[in-house]
């Protein structure tokens, strides 16, 4: 096994702007610290919503990306207390 290859499932430890613009679900799914399937569930729920909740994603044909800015926006919120 290639050990200068790095493990999909580690957290990618960069700062969230040395990212790249745009992310694959797989790597949003790393910065947010959950799963792969429910950062999908998250995406779809995105598309379902007109952006009205979920992760934030683009389709690049029949791929979907996370823009960097828009998972900085998503971190940024700060659940209301009531």
């Amino acid at each position: 096994m290639d050990s200068e290859r790095p493990n999909r499932r580690s957290h990618d430890r960069r700062p969230l702007a040395e990212l790249p613009d745009v992310l694959t679900v797989e790597e949003a799914a790393a910065v947010l610290r959950v799963g792969r399937a429910a950062a999908y569930a998250m995406a779809r729920r995105w598309r379902a919503s007109n952006g009205g909740e979920g992760l934030p994603v683009i389709a690049c044909g029949r791929c979907l990306r996370v823009p960097r800015a828009a998972l900085e926006q998503l971190l940024a919120v700060r659940p209301s207390t009531s």
